[in-house]
């Protein structure tokens, strides 16, 4: 039976590739992002290749009053939802006193709020039907604080802790939600947020590498799923819970020093 979803983010990196993996496997899309001519030639694409059904939804996440505009335009549109995958996120280096407030808020609108009403809004419909998927995309960052980007990370922290306590509270449901925890990968997230000048960004994952994993775990009802980390990088996530925070701290520092 074909299953429609919904991708926040979905005109680059990550959510493009997940859009073209549900597109490939016969399921229609609600695409959401702010860029309406990427959007459009994404829809255009998969609707060329696909013959599936494409609705585009242009829309500024971080704005406070998004979540609850794009809900209502899938309700307008008559679209039911099986998928809500929420991909859109973006981050910023630098020291948190010398960053653009305005910008850490809007991240924090955007990784936090604009997920936490999307997702309750869609599970209103979930929790009548018994059914659905949800797959939030977090990061390793969720698993150790991060100086130099102590914001970003702590966003991700509450995903991750956000989607693991839903998944438990609906544990006697027919509805999962997984939590996606990328490492460094190829996306324009490295460049917007400048991170692509750091020794963290040497050697990173494809983005569609790590959209197979988190789709393969949705559809699993997989609890957590990390992806894209380097055997170095797998070797140092286990080290962490061993580490003393100090020592980890001013590692992570040294990581994220943007190199001139």
């Amino acid at each position: 039976m074909k299953k429609t979803a919904l991708i926040t983010g979905a005109s680059s990196g990550i959510g493009k590739e997940f859009a073209h993996i549900h597109a490939k496997k016969g399921g229609d899309l609600v695409v959401v992002a702010r860029s309406v001519d990427k959007l459009n030639k994404l829809k255009n694409e998969l609707e060329d290749s696909f013959g599936i059904t494409v609705h585009v939804i242009a829309q500024d996440l971080s704005n406070p009053k998004a979540a609850k505009a794009v809900y209502d335009e899938v309700k307008k549109q008559g679209v039911t939802l099986d998928y809500l995958i929420n991909n859109a996120g973006f981050g910023g280096v630098g020291k948190f006193h010398e960053r653009n407030l305005e910008d850490d808020l809007n991240m924090i609108n955007l990784n936090i709020s604009t997920l936490t009403a999307l997702t309750h809004h869609f599970l209103q419909d979930f929790i009548k039907r018994d059914e659905g998927k949800v797959l939030n995309v977090s990061s390793t960052a969720s698993l150790l604080p991060g100086p130099l980007q102590a914001v970003y990370y702590a966003t991700k922290a509450y995903v991750t802790s956000f989607s693991n306590a839903l998944s438990e509270e609906l544990h006697d449901t027919n509805i999962s939600v997984t939590n996606l925890m990328p490492g460094a990968t190829e996306t324009d997230f490295g460049k917007v947020s400048g991170m692509d000048k750091t020794d963290l960004f040497k050697d990173t994952a494809s983005a569609r590498s790590v959209a197979e994993d988190g789709y393969r775990a949705m559809l699993a009802g997989k609890l957590n799923k990390i992806s894209g980390l380097k055997f170095s990088q797998r070797i140092m996530m286990a080290m962490v819970p061993l580490t003393p925070k100090k020592v980890l701290l001013s590692q992570i520092r040294k990581m994220q020093a943007v190199k001139e």
